[in-house]
């Protein structure tokens, strides 16, 4: 596992509160923030994937 891996799982993770954060309080701004951070989140991991990917087929 490498950095971007993590950090996406974790800005993923970060998103999902802050979405579900915005909908208890009825905050649309908050949820759309929320889905954001989670798009950025996905993004970040799959290119972790990626270096993961090239860097055990250079094995």
């Amino acid at each position: 596992m490498n950095k971007d891996q993590i950090k996406g799982a974790l800005k993923d993770a970060a998103g999902k509160v802050q979405q579900k954060a915005g909908e208890v309080i009825n905050c649309r701004q908050q949820q759309v923030k929320g889905i954001a951070k989670q798009v950025e989140g996905k993004t970040q991991k799959a290119v972790g994937d990626v270096k993961e990917a090239a860097k055990d087929a250079l094995k």
